[in-house]
């Protein structure tokens, strides 16, 4: 899976449903104050095939030459969608046309074109399963009752369904961000978060930093303060797991100390998420000092799709992140047993429960900082994104 922050991608739950007056629209916003690159991709079952859409068809699919086939729009005067979207303020729009089999490799030779730092606005369901866009939006008329096959297959990965009248939308565009290239949705606009609770653990020993890492400076503020402005208004309550209150008082945020100190970090976990108001609980660790949410909400999907008790993000086969990862209520009583019987680990309570393991990609790998090596580099590569 290619991974494209600086892609918006804009899919739709079937003909006439908005998803080319949306794409004009946020272009309209946006593309005065940004050099945006519009696509357009048209994935052909079979060439020569029958039309998808019934009849003899526009020709499209008989006509590609290869495996794939990009065109670039030059013309802001007709009524194609490609038109429509120069005329509405994408600086160039191109169109790929490819054999669904190869999407892959279209996708690849349409990033050679316009390069892969490029701002960008697509419009595609099918290549949802080949790119993991900033952003996914799907577009669905008021009236649709039954999705497109193609729509029903990335119907899960919609960031936000956004529902048209045919000239409203229930979207606010100010919801939209596009920040330093990157696309978004402003705090408190995505959905799984919200009947979420994230715990921020903060009481290890620190014991290979040599100092308290919570409180490590970023940017002149302390890397517990950076997380948790990562986490505010995204989620309906934020924990600290921590057993000296006091020292993260100025955080404003409710602090719950440990059943029994000197346990561990599964008793951490057990303790905040007995505070919890909500059955799914996101818990990072005080040292992951950048969160990125595209992961977090993946995460938090995987948990209510699954009903999985646990959803852990894994590095390859042999590194787990269990304090990066999704916690129902549901683990209480497997910790607690653990617990009892004298074990301390996370990894003890996995066979007593439902667990899922979510492998990310090498762009989504986390940064933890457990030694000054390691923030030091840390402080030298991210110390403007802060």
């Amino acid at each position: 899976m290619i991974k494209l922050d600086r892609m918006l991608m804009i899919g739709s739950a079937g003909i006439n449903a908005g998803k080319t007056e949306l794409a004009c629209a946020i272009l309209r916003k946006f593309g005065d104050r940004n050099n945006i690159i519009g696509i357009k991709v048209t994935t052909i079952k079979e060439k020569n095939g029958k039309c998808p859409r019934g009849g003899e068809g526009c020709g499209v699919c008989s006509s590609l030459d290869g495996v794939y086939r990009i065109t670039e729009e030059d013309n802001s005067n007709t009524a194609k969608d490609t038109s429509r979207l120069l005329a509405c303020g994408a600086s160039r729009v191109f169109w790929l046309r490819v054999l669904r089999e190869h999407l892959a490799e279209g996708v690849s030779a349409m990033l050679g074109m316009i390069g892969p730092d490029a701002v960008s606005m697509c419009e595609s369901n099918s290549l949802r399963l080949a790119v993991r866009p900033g952003l996914f939006l799907m577009a669905k008329g008021a009236e649709t009752k039954i999705w497109k096959d193609s729509a029903r297959k990335v119907k899960k990965y919609a960031d936000r369904i956004v529902v048209s009248d045919g000239k409203e939308f229930d979207l606010n565009l100010d919801e939209i961000k596009l920040v330093r290239g990157k696309w978004g949705l402003r705090k408190g606009c995505t959905s799984g978060m919200k009947n979420a609770t994230a715990i921020v653990m903060a009481g290890g020993a620190s014991s290979r930093m040599g100092k308290d890492k919570s409180l490590l400076p970023v940017n002149s503020r302390p890397m517990i303060e950076i997380i948790c402005d990562q986490l505010r208004g995204q989620f309906s309550q934020v924990l600290i797991g921590a057993n000296e209150p006091e020292k993260l008082a100025f955080l404003g945020l409710e602090i719950v100390p440990d059943r029994v100190s000197g346990q561990g970090p599964l008793m951490g976990i057990a303790s905040s998420i007995e505070a919890s108001s909500s059955d799914l609980n996101f818990v990072v660790a005080c040292d992951i000092p950048h969160i990125d949410m595209a992961v977090v909400e993946r995460l938090l999907a995987e948990a209510e799709r699954d009903g999985a008790d646990v959803v852990i993000p894994t590095a390859g086969t042999e590194k787990i992140e269990p304090l990066f990862a999704v916690y129902r209520k549901s683990i209480l009583d497997a910790a607690n047993k653990v617990l009892s019987s004298g074990r301390r680990k996370i990894s003890d309570i996995f066979g007593l429960c439902k667990v899922k393991y979510v492998e990310l990609s090498d762009a989504e790998r986390l940064i933890n900082l457990n030694t000054s090596a390691e923030y030091e580099k840390f402080i030298e590569e991210y110390r403007d994104r802060f």
